[in-house]
Order: C-alpha cells, then sequence, then structure tokens
C-alpha cells in the first residue's frame, strides 16, 4: 500500500556511501545462506530500482563482485568493505537492501524468512516463481 511507503536513508560504515530507498516501514527480509550472504551476514529486503536512489559521490565509492551466473552484482565499499546493498539474483531488476545498513528509525518492523540460497533454483522455485506466474 502506498500510503505505507516511507524514505529510508542508509550505506556503508565509513560513510562514503549513501544512498535512500522509498520501501515500507514494514519489510519482509531475507536470511540467505549462499555462500556470499553467510559469510557476510546480510539480511536483505529487495525494493524495484525506480524506488533507489545513491546519493552524492557514492558511486565513486564502490566495486563489483560476481561469481557463478555473474547475475547478482554484489556492490561494496572499496574503503570499509560494507554491502549495503546489491543487485540480487533473484530479481535483477531490483536492489537488495541490507536490514544492517539502514539508518535506525524508518524500519518499524521486519519479518525474517530463510532462503536457501545453498540450493537455490529450487528454492527460488519455491519461493518466488508462483508469485510471477499468478499464484500469490
Amino acid at each position: 500500500m502506498e500510503s505505507d511507503m516511507v524514505m529510508h536513508h542508509g550505506g556503508c560504515h565509513c560513510r562514503r556511501v549513501r544512498w535512500r530507498v522509498q520501501a515500507p516501514s514494514s519489510v519482509v527480509a531475507w536470511n540467505c545462506n549462499c555462500s556470499v550472504c553467510s559469510m557476510r551476514g546480510i539480511i536483505q529486503f529487495v525494493v524495484p530500482s525506480e524506488k533507489f536512489e545513491l546519493l552524492g559521490d557514492s558511486k565513486e565509492c564502490l566495486t563489483t563482485y560476481t561469481f557463478g551466473t555473474h547475475t547478482a552484482k554484489h556492490t561494496f565499499c572499496k574503503f570499509c568493505g560494507i554491502t549495503s546493498f546489491y543487485v540480487p539474483r533473484s530479481n535483477p531488476d531490483g536492489v537488495s537492501i541490507s536490514c544492517k545498513c539502514v539508518n535506525p528509525g524508518t524500519l518499524t518492523h521486519d519479518e525474517i524468512k530463510h532462503f536457501d540460497g545453498r540450493n537455490w533454483e529450487s528454492s527460488y522455485e519455491k519461493e518466488f516463481a508462483p508469485r510471477s506466474q499468478g499464484a500469490g
């Protein structure tokens, strides 16, 4: 519902990467156990890319890592190494936001679900494919 939308601000630890994103104050976030997410400890929610905006010179401070299918674009700060957002494989037209990198005060609730990224294809089919086919 559009009335539940708020503007969240956030970024990396050293504050060189800053962004804002329009999203609900209550989100469904995903705890993925793929090799990258589990090592980084990222709990994330996904927004449409048009709701996300990098601020200032943030782009100059980012670098990107890809692996496997090279669909996911794991961005992180060149200086402090924090991944505050990235482009997920499950939704390459969206942006995945790390809940822990959102400034305090605007996320009022997050429901955390598990995503079995180690078995990505079967997990994606179970969690997301039914919705994209109009069944959910």
